[in-house]
């Protein structure tokens, strides 16, 4: 009897140290699962994988913005007044939208062409890669735009922007080339590697997320033409980086796994898709 009971007894202790042992490597798992901290340059705004030089040089990769006289400033001038009829529509709306670029409001722009819910807790690595990935792209159109100090439309057309709270900071903010439109257009490449399936959504989406800044009365079309190429270039350099394709990695997977619990953008999707469709 006692040694069946020794024997019973054993077996539990055994039974409780596997278990003991199961939750204490999932939760090890778990801890190596989520990204690392990562400081902040700014209120809001994480630093991206790349050094400050290592960014792309905007100054030496794009021309100067187009002169007084020339075809392709008349050219930002038509886009601009086409862009402006659509202010009070839903267009202008979501304009609005895109140009919030603090999170966790940001991760909704692409999360429709993705087809998924972008978030901290079920996407942390995607989350992480697109907070970090904003910081290097937004950052490379910096020499050119400190360098040449555009006005943006609505110092020239004195016409309303969809932003009106930001107006006094974009006046000392050059204009050219737009660092919203290089974030943009990095994430939506960076997206498109993540889910090939859904690359046009997602790079289409990138395209009118630049767009948005002509409709707010915020950027001229070069400005947007000129982001997209920094944009690119920003996303050339990061796959140089071992850090950032290991995130991508991790994202992939992160993509598959909500992918396949069949999981929803939180989105109006259709009213987005409308949107766009003006």
């Amino acid at each position: 009897m006692t040694h069946q009971f020794c024997k019973t007894s054993m077996r539990w202790i055994l039974l409780v140290l596997a278990c003991i042992a199961i939750t204490a490597g999932c939760a090890g798992f778990e801890r190596e699962s989520k990204p690392a901290a990562v400081p902040e340059i700014h209120p809001g705004i994480l630093a991206g994988y790349l050094q400050p030089e290592e960014h792309p040089n905007s100054l030496a990769l794009i021309p100067p913005p187009p002169a007084e006289g020339s075809a392709a400033l008349a050219l930002d001038e038509e886009v601009s007044r086409e862009s402006r009829a659509l202010r009070g529509t839903p267009r202008w709306e979501l304009a609005a939208k895109d140009a919030e670029l603090m999170f966790p409001e940001a991760a909704g722009s692409f999360s429709c062409a993705l087809g998924t819910p972008i978030t901290e807790m079920g996407t942390p690595h995607l989350y992480m890669l697109l907070r970090r990935t904003l910081a290097d792209a937004g950052l490379s159109t910096y020499t050119a735009k400190n360098h040449y100090q555009r006005k943006r439309p609505f110092m020239v057309n004195k016409e309303p922007t969809c932003t009106p709270d930001e107006e006094e900071h974009l006046m000392k903010d050059g204009s050219y080339p737009s660092g919203h439109t290089a974030i943009g257009w990095a994430w939506a490449l960076i997206l498109s590697e993540i889910a090939p399936d859904r690359a046009d959504a997602i790079l289409a989406r990138g395209r009118a997320f630049g767009e948005s800044r002509n409709i707010c009365n915020v950027h001229w079309h070069s400005d947007v033409a000129e982001g997209r190429f920094m944009g690119a270039s920003a996303v050339a350099r990061l796959h140089a980086d071992p850090a950032f394709r290991a995130e991508l990695e991790a994202a992939k997977a992160e993509y598959e796994a909500v992918r396949a619990k069949g999981l929803k953008p939180t989105r109006d999707c259709q009213a987005e898709a409308d949107a766009l469709g003006q």
